[in-house]
């Protein structure tokens, strides 16, 4: 099976290099072409357009921005639907709303083709250490193909949620909401520390190694503790968008979600600022002129 791989930014690049690293050949794509160069100089072909890559390929990886990045490379003139080979396999692993998915999974079908929700979770430090975590939810074929390809890619788990394709999608941004709400108390408890005179470094420290001995806690921590928002792994920008991808969802199945409101105008203030390329973790300094 040839296996192609579109999409090279901070994430999509470790993990396409995890796969060329555990023996598979690879055709790349990205609307920058450079950002194909290093992985050119490991042995990947680069295509230089969308149809150019499907054509070639059995099996394809993408890792886009977002819904409107997504359906532009499946659904376009130049793109995945027109040109993948009928029994070809479309492994997106982009965090978008599940209803996309399960639009695309169904054009996808219409042509013979298959589609598998599979979105990661994990930053490019934990790409490079193959720590990632995938959520697959689709056809049972596609997620047995899909598995050990999502392994290669740096996946420590592949963490499988049935046929129904929305399934992973409403787990993924899900996750993001309670990571984007770790990092908000996370940014409130230290400006309460040290607005109390306590040292908030030593506060973390007892905490990561007690009450909150999790990765999230302890790698979160410590970059708001020192601030180290550039370069992002992840952009204010993108979990803004993914606040509204929750808050769509919550609309959709008529819940109501004040805590992630809260976080998206946090975001959403840091982005109208001229911050949108910081790290997302910068989200509880998005509060601090209106005393969020």
């Amino acid at each position: 099976m040839q296996l192609g791989f579109i999409g090279l930014g901070s994430l999509g690049t470790p993990i396409a290099q995890n796969i060329i690293d555990s023996g598979h050949t690879l055709v790349v794509y990205n609307r920058t072409a450079s950002k194909a160069q290093p992985l050119a100089d490991k042995g990947a072909k680069i295509a230089t357009s969308v149809a150019e890559l499907a054509k070639a390929c059995d099996i394809v990886f993408t890792m886009v921005a977002d819904d409107a990045a997504l359906k532009a490379v499946t659904t376009g003139e130049d793109g995945l639907l027109q040109h993948l080979r009928a029994g070809s396999l479309h492994i997106s692993m982009s965090t978008i709303l599940a209803q996309t998915a399960g639009d695309l999974a169904a054009l996808h079908e219409a042509k013979g083709q298959h589609y598998l929700s599979a979105p990661v979770f994990g930053r490019p430090d934990a790409a490079t250490a193959r720590k990632l975590n995938f959520v697959i939810s689709g056809p049972q074929d596609a997620r047995t193909t899909a598995t050990p390809l999502l392994k290669a890619a740096g996946g420590a788990g592949v963490w499988e949620f049935g046929d129904d394709i929305l399934t992973a999608n409403t787990i993924k941004i899900s996750g993001n909401f309670l990571i984007a709400s770790a990092m908000e108390a996370i940014g409130e408890s230290i400006r309460l520390a040290q607005a109390s005179g306590i040292d908030a470094h030593k506060m973390w420290e007892m905490f990561g190694q007690t009450i909150f001995n999790a990765p999230i806690y302890q790698n979160y921590s410590r970059i708001i503790l020192n601030k180290q928002y550039e370069p992002a792994a992840f952009t204010a920008r993108l979990g803004l968008k993914d606040l509204n991808l929750v808050l769509d969802q919550g609309t959709k199945t008529g819940q109501s979600l004040p805590l992630a409101e809260l976080l998206k105008s946090h975001l959403a203030q840091l982005v109208s600022s001229g911050q949108s390329e910081i790290d997302w973790s910068a989200v509880a300094e998005g509060g601090i002129s209106s005393g969020g």
